[in-house]
């Protein structure tokens, strides 16, 4: 792993598709072990498409954690066009809602790029919806939701079909921001809603500055979901997959204890 440069980090943000877990896969135990080690001396974000309900699913179910911990940890789904925080139980502290007219238009411009690019919809999908209403986001799944990852990583591996829609999808939608997600997906949210407005909103909400931030994701390339927060100035690390991430990790924790003597009190 790179050295780490500037201040200390006080906040470290994760991608979760890709990053922490494959794609909506659930997080592993070792996964779940090291991040409740890093939690005990830094604080930790994640932010990724994926709406609440996923995260819920995917991510807090495979980490029991005690409630000074999980007081540590802080939730941006789709997007960071929502964001929850722990106290007793997870409360949602805004949400970015679309309204029903925008999500007929986003929906109805998704139709008329399947047309234009030539994308096969399945009459049946067999693995869950093609186009999902997540409330504060719309996202497309070429294979749907819950596609097996094998398949997922085979459809677009370069981003190449996805970039070709979006350069359709743009015409249509010019009044909202586009970007592509995940292994298969592209994610639709109100205009300059992307990564970059989560590190804006972890600055309001969470009191960190760009340089007390660090963050780890799979897409930190142009073109990507993560590079928005690259571009925000948030010292970032680009990780190939869950097996990369426990490395990162567990260099961050050997930094940090080379670096002070103490954790956190819990």
């Amino acid at each position: 792993m790179k050295q780490l440069k500037g201040d200390l980090k006080k906040l470290i943000i994760f991608d979760l598709d890709g990053t922490l877990a494959e794609s909506k896969s659930s997080m592993t135990l070792d996964m779940a072990e090291l991040l409740e080690l890093l939690l005990q001396r830094f604080s930790v974000a994640i932010i990724s498409g994926g709406a609440y309900a996923q995260f819920d699913k995917q991510f807090l179910n495979s980490l029991p954690l005690p409630d000074q911990l999980l007081r540590h940890l802080y939730l941006f789904p789709t997007c960071a066009t929502s964001f929850y925080r722990y106290d007793v139980k997870w409360n949602r502290v805004y949400s970015e809602d679309l309204t029903q007219e925008e999500k007929t238009k986003i929906i109805n411009a998704f139709e008329k790029t399947f047309i234009d690019t030539g994308f096969d919809v399945p009459l049946m999908p067999q693995h869950g919806e093609i186009l999902e209403d997540r409330g504060t986001q719309i996202t497309f799944s070429a294979l749907g939701q819950s596609a097996p990852v094998h398949l997922k990583k085979k459809w677009d591996p370069h981003h190449l079909k996805r970039l070709n829609m979006i350069s359709h999808l743009i015409k249509y939608l010019p009044e909202f921001e586009i970007r592509t997600g995940g292994s298969t997906s592209i994610d639709v949210t109100k205009k300059n809603i992307d990564k970059a407005y989560g590190i804006q909103q972890m600055e309001k909400y969470l009191g960190f500055s760009p340089k007390e931030m660090l963050f780890i994701g799979d897409a930190l390339f142009p073109g990507g979901n993560d590079y928005a927060v690259k571009l925000a100035g948030v010292e970032s690390i680009e990780t190939t997959g869950p097996e990369e991430t426990m490395k990162i990790i567990q260099k961050i924790i050997e930094n940090h204890d080379k670096t002070t003597s103490g954790i956190r009190p819990a």
